[in-house]
């Protein structure tokens, strides 16, 4: 049968950020998929070696909007590493509590965003129903709804007074009734089990063969979860488990972030009630010296990553990001193929990819891997093409420096 080249994206509905697949199909089904890069890289690495330590913090929650205390974790995590200092109690519990605040309303931002895709509209409202009372209690807490400015290498920027703590204790056991309703409706759909269950499967063998991270991982039997297999010292006195499936399709992927969402309600019950009485939320870091630094968090779509280089300046000398959708995204060469064209939109969009968070560039030679265009070549050819698009327009120049 004649092979057609069908192209997912770069802007389609499933598509939550710009990404472009390329399928390969006969008749309906998808034999072979690729993928073309490129739409979202930002420099962030790059900027952050142009920002104080303390600075950094707010730079990498713009990483991803959802994940937007986990980058900030995992880099603080880093520089305390570099450094050799440990937290004090009462920080470490106040990040369990913001961290486990952003997995819920990650994952109930999933579960309705998947009930919209496949026409299931009742879900997605009420997911995203109770998802905003997720966002209250983050705005109580930490006085944002996203992109909450809590974490600063050392601690935490603001403390938690009683009458917050009180307000948090009471809203997130609230929330256990509505999301153990939502979580059984949806359990319980024969539709919802007719659509999703056996699409997409990623073997457990697969899953670690392509090294997949999260939810992803985790639904395919894998029980990789970063808090329960490295704890930090915030989970290490809390109780809770990690939540595996064992089929590796669409379905098991959202039982597990379904059942996450009540194993992040222990949790930041426990945190909340073991708060230490006053005591320090700062280890009060003056000085970073000459090392590096590794630091690892299990974000909502699964663990990252991130690596830090100081020469002794008050700036990082090497920031490097490794976002969980940098190692998810390739499992679709095992998931996709045979899948029909109506399920690779959804299967791409299971693993709850943040493609902003995995863009890199680099133009390299594919027969022996020598970069071909360096830093300044890629600025060079931006510059050129700026003046060429003005020229066509009849724009003048502006005023600053365009050289190199």
């Amino acid at each position: 049968m004649k092979q057609t080249i069908i192209p997912l994206g770069p802007y389609h509905p499933l598509l939550e950020e710009p990404e472009h697949f390329k399928l390969y199909v006969e008749g309906e089904r998808v034999v072979e998929l690729d993928v073309e890069i490129g739409y979202n890289h930002r420099g962030i690495e790059k900027l952050s070696e142009g920002k104080t330590w303390d600075q950094v913090p707010y730079l990498v929650e713009r990483i991803c909007g959802i994940c937007s205390t986990s980058h900030p974790m995992a880099y603080c995590l880093a520089v305390e590493d570099l450094v050799g200092c440990d937290i004090p109690k009462r920080a470490q519990l106040i990040r369990v509590v913001v961290c486990e605040l952003e997995r819920i309303h990650s994952h109930l931002l999933w579960v309705g965003l998947a009930g919209h895709f496949i026409g299931y509209n009742t879900v997605w409202m009420w997911a995203w129903k109770y998802r905003e009372t997720i966002l209250e209690i983050c705005e109580k807490l930490t006085g944002n709804r996203n992109h909450y400015a809590m974490f600063k290498p050392g601690g935490v920027r603001r403390d938690f007074n009683k009458e917050q703590i009180d307000y948090g204790l009471e809203r997130i056991v609230e929330m256990e009734k509505p999301i153990r309703l939502l979580t059984d409706a949806i359990l319980d759909d024969p539709v919802i089990h007719k659509r999703l269950k056996g699409i997409g499967v990623l073997t457990k063998k697969e899953a670690v063969d392509y090294s997949a991270l999260g939810p992803t991982s985790r639904g395919s039997g894998v029980p990789w979860d970063v808090r329960y297999d490295e704890p930090l010292d915030g989970f290490k006195d809390l109780k809770w488990k990690v939540i595996v499936q064992k089929d590796g399709d669409v379905f098991s992927k959202g039982v597990v972030r379904l059942l996450e969402c009540f194993e992040s309600i222990s949790l930041i019950k426990q945190a909340l009630v073991s708060l230490p009485e006053g005591g320090a939320i700062d280890a009060d870091i003056r000085e970073v010296p000459p090392g590096e630094g590794c630091g690892r968090y299990e974000a909502p779509r699964g663990e990252v990553f991130h690596y830090v280089r100081s020469d002794g300046s008050n700036m990082p000398y090497r920031h490097k990001v490794r976002a969980p959708t940098f190692n998810n995204l390739p499992t679709f060469k095992a998931s996709c193929k045979g899948e029909t064209i109506a399920d690779v939109a959804l299967i791409t969009a299971s693993i709850d990819p943040c493609y902003c968070c995995t863009e890199r560039v680099a133009v390299v030679d594919k027969n022996n891997n020598e970069k071909i265009l360096r830093e300044k070549d890629l600025l060079k050819l931006s510059v050129d093409k700026t003046k060429s698009i003005m020229k066509k327009l009849g724009k003048t120049p502006p005023l600053y420096n365009m050289e190199i």
